[in-house]
C-alpha cells in the first residue's frame, strides 16, 4: 500500500541516479503538502540500504510509474515536468 498515492513520480525514462531520485521524490512530496517531518522519516528510510532498498521505499511512498506503464501515452507524463512535477507551462526546469 502506498502512503501517498496521489504523489505520482516518473521514473522511466528519467535520471536513475540515487540523487537525483531521492530529490524528485522529496521535491513531489513537498509540493503535495506533505509534513516535512514526514519528508525527513522518507528520506531516512531511503538512504538507510542500497539502491534497491531507494526504490523500494520509493514505492511505498509514493505513486512511481514502471516498465509496464504506456508513459509516452500517459497524460500525466506529457503534461508535468519529469524533474519537478509541474506543469510543463509553469516548469522553469526545461525549455
Amino acid at each position: 500500500m502506498v502512503r501517498y498515492p496521489e504523489v505520482q513520480v516518473r521514473l522511466v525514462g528519467e535520471d536513475g541516479n540515487a540523487f537525483s531520485i531521492l530529490a524528485r521524490v522529496t521535491t513531489a512530496l513537498r509540493r503535495h503538502g506533505v509534513a516535512v517531518t514526514m519528508i525527513d522519516a522518507f528520506r531516512s528510510e531511503a538512504t538507510g540500504g542500497d539502491y534497491d532498498n531507494l526504490l523500494r521505499t520509493c514505492f511505498e511512498w509514493v505513486s512511481c510509474d514502471t516498465d509496464d506503464d504506456d508513459s509516452d501515452d500517459d497524460e500525466w507524463s506529457t503534461r508535468h515536468c519529469g524533474w519537478c512535477d509541474e506543469l510543463h507551462e509553469d516548469c522553469e526546469c526545461e525549455e
